[in-house]
């Protein structure tokens, strides 16, 4: 299991965070959790905006998924902060997004963990205070 921690006190410092994480993990999901306000959406925007996504980042709540144009393809930002079972995943057909090769960042993945694909890199943002947030990537290499 390789797991990387960081500490940003200023939101601009996502932008060579989010790059650095794209060059580091080989995956193409990523799992993103943390409480409400933690800065889930916020970290999103700025892998778009490594991944030169032409469109407006915004949380899909109600609709679970945006896609975006980018560079790379299609990207694809879910928010599973309304999903009450995991079975519900299965009428949007998840695994055409997960399996799909294209980026694919999910919000409050933890109802589905068992769903996503093995090589998923997780991101636990948590609020340390003083505007410190910490961020912890984690990725099993082995898989």
């Amino acid at each position: 299991m390789s797991s990387v921690t960081y500490t940003i006190t200023k939101e601009r410092e996502l932008v060579s965070l989010t790059r650095e994480i794209l060059k580091i993990f080989p995956v193409r999901v990523f799992a993103l959790s943390g409480d409400l306000g933690a800065g889930k959406t916020t970290m999103i925007r700025y892998f778009c905006k490594a991944l030169s996504v032409e469109d407006i980042v915004q949380s899909p709540t109600f609709s679970l998924i945006n896609e975006y144009r980018s560079a790379w393809g299609p990207v694809y930002h879910m928010d599973l902060y309304r999903i009450e079972q995991p079975e519900e995943v299965f009428d949007f057909g998840y695994e055409e997004y997960f399996y799909s090769g294209n980026y694919c960042f999910v919000e409050w993945p933890e109802i589905i963990e068992d769903l996503l694909p093995a090589k998923t890199a997780w991101i636990r943002i948590s609020d340390e205070g003083s505007g410190h947030r910490k961020i912890i990537v984690t990725f099993d290499k082995n898989t």
